[in-house]
Order: structure tokens, then C-alpha cells, then sequence
């Protein structure tokens, strides 16, 4: 074999071993055949004999500059539009907060702990004066409105029923360090780190440990089950199996299938950024723990569709005695765990502030009044289907 056609083995089996690990170690399988065609361009640019040094040399130059480019100002460009969305800091809403005074009896302390990169995020131990606690409930909030502070209610359910409840702001959210909360699998982070911090208090030593989350935290409850085996039961609301499920799922509803193209330059970035974190998905943890599951979702859900969470789970567990599958028609996505009294009032008091807006000049202010000045307190502290949250308690019981 002469010396050219050892060099070209050589870059074959070179491309073929990039190839492989874009294509397996960050899942770009849809992206990486552009490498074999700016090679096959090459060679057929190689072997012709009557064009001259000069050109082939310029259409190579060309070759390698256009497959840079189909591969690296993408990913610069979804790279970017990542950290345009995930960003930025998340703050409570004043006017929707809960405060301590709106759950009578209820009673906290204040805990603090690092996370990943040594930022601080800060928890809160809720609880009631009950003769024997339980065990230890740790809430996973959702994204977009801040941190746990709007998971208050269910809290003060959950600390009635005779459970402690450990609930913190994730990275970048409400009391919490952080310039922004990064991106999906930072919940799942923030929560491993969490829940070795509760492990490590004597306050909360050899007390059952259970999982609560929604939406993002519905992700991040089921997926950090395999860094944390030893937890006895979760609950997993509007939650989703991957972390560019959520991505993919509004990327939707806004471009239809067009949002493919750019998902594996995100799954790239994410693996980039997060390492193991970002490909381990609910599936994995579910395979790698005992724990038992609650899994629930609706089928209007236009935030987490479905498919991404529920129906994957169902499809492999119905059959299993340690899942509990509950679906709804019509609960959407926030409202999921609230009353039909309760999402009948929503509904109806966002249809008359729209309507207040048609006829008055809108400002920041002026919602902030008229939020103030309308809402009903009463009902806004008192949202939870108390049935659902019973069979919760239920759940958590028999896994005790």
C-alpha cells in the first residue's frame, strides 16, 4: 500500500471515529453526515487530475468553510437563543405570593446550602405541631414564576398530614444565588444537591425522604432518582422525560416541526454545559430506583404536551405495581392539582381583568392595583383538590 493511500485510510477511519462520537456522545446523529459529505467533496476534488493545484485548493477551502459553517453558526445561533430564554433571574410575583400569615399554624426555618458551582440557595423546613412526623417531603418548584414560594399551599397541606416539607428557590430564582437559573438540568442539580444536604442534617436523619414536583420539577423529582436511589416515593405533575423535552414541546406549538432542526445543536450545548445531568433523563432514574411513582398529566396540557412524560412512562409501566397513572381531560397545566372551584375562579377573574384592560390604560402598576384590589384571598390561598392531595398522602404513607 503506497504512502497516499495509507494517509487516506487514515483520515477515513479519523472521520469515522468523529463521526461516531458526535453522533452517539451528544445524540447529533441527524447532523453529523455533513462531515462524510464535505469528505466525499474532497476526494472527488482530489482525484481530479486536470484541475489545477490553485482551484483545488480553493474548493476544498470552500468544502471545509461551508461545513463549518452548516455545523458551528447553528449551534452558535441555538446556543444563543438558549441562553436568551434560560438567562435571566426569576422572581415572585408580589401581588400572587403567599406569605406565612395566609396558612394558619404553619410554621419554618430557614436553611441554606451550596450548589454546584458554590452558589447558595436557600430553603425553608416547613412544618405543623404534629405528635410524630412522618417523614420529609422536598418540593421541586416550576419554571417561570420565581421559586417555591407559590407551592406555599401545598406545603402547609403537606406539613398538616404530619410531614416535614423542605422547599428551596433553585439557582436563580427568588432568594437564591445565581444570575440566572442556566437552563433544565440545573433543577435536577440543585435537587441532587438538595437532597444530600437533607441527608446530612440530624434533624432530618433516618426520616423517609419523598419527592414533590411540577413541571420542572416534575422532570427533575423523576430524574435525579439516579443519583438518589434511596428515595421512597415521588410525585411527578405536567413533569416531562428529557431535559429539551420542554423545549421541543412549546418549540412546537410556535413553529411546528421546523423546531427539529435545532434541537440537537441544544442537546449538544446542554451535554456541553451539564455534562451527565443533561442526557440522564426520567427513564433512566425510574430503571435505577425502587422508589414508588406518581405520575400525573392532562391531555390539554399546551405547556408539557403529553407525549414528552406521560405516555412515554405509561407505555412501559402500566403494568407495574409501584406506578400510579392519573390523567386529565381538561385540568391544563398550572391548574392541574387545583379544585374546579378553584380554576373555575381563575378562569373567570382573568376573563373580567382582560376586560377591565379593554377599557383602562394597562401598566405594571395598574395590574398590581387592580390584582390587589380584586382578588379574592380567601379562594387564592385555597386552590388544592383536597381529594387529590389526600390520595397523595395516601401514597406517601404506603411507601413509608
Amino acid at each position: 500500500m503506497n504512502k497516499k493511500k495509507i494517509t487516506d485510510w487514515i483520515i477515513a477511519i479519523s472521520l469515522f471515529v468523529i463521526y461516531l462520537s458526535i453522533s452517539i456522545i451528544f445524540r447529533a446523529w441527524a447532523y453529523s453526515w455533513i462531515i462524510w459529505v464535505a469528505y466525499a467533496i474532497c476526494r472527488v476534488v482530489g482525484k481530479k487530475r486536470k484541475m489545477s493545484k490553485t482551484k483545488k485548493i480553493v474548493i476544498t477551502s470552500i468544502t471545509v468553510f461551508l461545513t463549518f459553517s452548516l455545523l458551528m453558526l447553528p449551534f452558535g445561533v441555538f446556543t444563543y437563543l438558549y441562553n436568551e430564554y434560560f438567562g435571566t433571574r426569576y422572581e415572585t410575583y408580589e401581588p400572587l405570593s403567599f406569605s406565612m400569615e395566609d396558612f394558619p399554624g404553619l410554621k419554618r426555618d430557614k436553611y441554606e446550602f451550596s450548589s454546584d458551582k458554590g452558589q447558595t440557595l436557600v430553603g425553608y423546613n416547613y412544618y405543623h405541631e404534629n405528635e410524630k412526623t412522618k417523614g420529609i417531603i422536598i418540593i421541586a418548584h416550576g419554571f417561570g414564576g420565581g421559586g417555591h414560594n407559590l407551592y406555599m399551599d401545598c406545603a402547609n397541606y403537606f406539613a398538616k398530614n404530619g410531614y416535614y416539607v423542605f422547599a428551596y428557590d433553585a439557582t436563580g430564582n427568588d432568594e437564591s444565588e445565581g444570575d440566572s437559573v442556566n437552563g433544565l438540568p440545573q433543577g435536577v442539580i440543585d435537587l441532587d444537591y438538595a437532597i444530600s444536604f437533607v441527608e446530612s442534617q440530624e434533624k432530618f436523619k433516618d426520616l423517609p425522604i419523598m419527592l414533590f414536583g411540577h413541571s420542572w420539577g416534575g422532570y427533575s423529582v423523576t430524574s435525579v432518582l439516579s443519583y438518589h436511589p434511596e428515595i421512597k416515593a415521588v410525585v411527578s405533575m405536567s413533569g416531562f422525560n428529557e431535559s429539551s423535552d420542554l423545549i421541543k414541546s412549546q418549540g412546537e406549538s410556535i413553529v411546528g416541526s421546523f423546531i427539529e432542526i435545532g434541537m440537537p445543536y441544544i442537546e449538544i450545548y446542554e451535554k456541553i454545559k451539564f455534562g451527565e445531568y443533561a442526557i440522564n433523563t426520567s427513564m433512566d432514574g425510574f430503571e435505577k430506583s425502587d422508589a414508588g411513582v406518581m405520575i400525573m398529566h392532562s391531555e390539554d396540557d399546551d405547556t408539557v404536551q403529553k407525549k414528552y412524560g406521560y405516555d412515554i412512562y405509561y407505555a412501559k409501566y402500566n403494568s407495574s405495581e409501584r406506578f400510579k397513572f392519573i390523567s386529565y381531560e381538561d385540568k391544563g397545566h398550572d391548574e392541574i392539582y387545583y379544585s374546579d372551584t378553584a380554576t373555575e375562579y381563575i378562569n373567570q377573574f382573568n376573563k373580567e381583568f382582560e376586560l377591565y384592560f379593554e377599557e383602562h390604560e394597562f401598566s405594571p402598576e395598574a395590574k398590581t392595583d387592580y390584582i390587589n384590589e380584586n382578588l379574592d384571598r380567601t379562594v387564592w390561598t385555597n386552590l388544592l383538590d383536597e381529594e387529590l392531595f389526600n390520595s397523595i398522602i395516601e401514597f406517601y404513607d404506603s411507601y413509608i
